[in-house]
């Protein structure tokens, strides 16, 4: 789903060549149902499985967005030459990053490029957000991130992100504790890593608010692999989750499926 900030959070859902906005649905029944038909999101080839959330096998192994430093920006090999796409790469990991801390399911601490904000916060459900370091580097961000989760969780819990939203927190004065806690831990790295800077950011903290009207009180997730069919009252959106008096529907994790929206 594509995304505006609100308040609240805005979303748009690409339907054909267009998009159609599900705010003022909300309230109101919606069904989604998959043709059975999937395509992957990078080369439009036809697949009868999608990989990493919408590609076909043979991108799945070639392309740069799918490797293992995505997940794992610690693990990115740019600087080695080995990356799969250079110019994906020049593109993507060889900008600006900001660490960041959000208030999701929980406090966490996270990593994207500097153009990607407050989009990043938005995809997760944060309700809080305030960035805390900006690098030169995917790979940066990533041993930053790493340092930085010894004391701070960089997961959500999505069944407790889809109950309700998480306590307010003091986010300034949380991202001034966790750096002085990791003082040491941040020296090391430094050694560790010659060339490694960062700017310790100052930014003031975010708040995010979403499209709900009512949490339900058991989780039940939704499959188009398991029923193609996906229907119910439209009671809320966070994340990238379409939440319905009938269960729960993670829409990214279907991107490529060919899907029908009665409007």
């Amino acid at each position: 789903m594509q995304v505006e900030s609100g308040p609240p959070v805005n979303y748009l859902i690409p339907v054909g060549d267009g998009f159609v906005p599900l705010n003022q649905h909300i309230g109101k029944s919606l069904r989604l149902e998959f043709t059975g038909n999937i395509y992957c999101t990078e080369c439009g080839r036809k697949t009868s499985k999608s990989f990493a959330q919408g590609f076909c096998y043979p991108c799945f192994k070639s392309l740069a967005s799918c490797d293992m430093c995505i997940m794992k920006p610690e693990t990115c090999h740019y600087h080695l030459g080995t990356c799969r796409e250079p110019e994906w790469g020049e593109a993507h990991c060889m900008q600006d990053h900001i660490v960041y801390l959000a208030n999701s399911s929980g406090l966490k601490v996270g990593i994207t490029r500097g153009t990607q904000i407050p989009t990043r916060w938005i995809d997760q459900g944060a309700t809080q957000a305030i960035p805390m370091f900006r690098v030169g580097s995917r790979l940066h961000s990533g041993l930053l991130e790493v340092t930085i989760k010894k004391q701070v969780s960089d997961r959500t819990d999505w069944r407790k992100l889809l109950k309700g939203d998480a306590d307010s927190v003091d986010m300034v004065a949380l991202r001034q504790q966790i750096f002085n806690h990791a003082e040491e831990d941040l020296k090391q790295l430094k050694l560790d890593n010659p060339g490694l800077e960062w700017e310790f950011l100052d930014a003031a903290p975010v708040s995010l608010s979403f499209p709900v009207e009512s949490y339900p009180q058991k989780i039940s997730s939704l499959n188009f692999d398991k029923n193609p069919l996906v229907e119910g009252v439209l009671q809320g959106i966070k994340g990238q989750y379409l939440i319905l008096d009938s269960g729960v529907i993670n829409i990214r994790k279907f991107a490529g499926y060919e899907v029908t929206v009665p409007i």
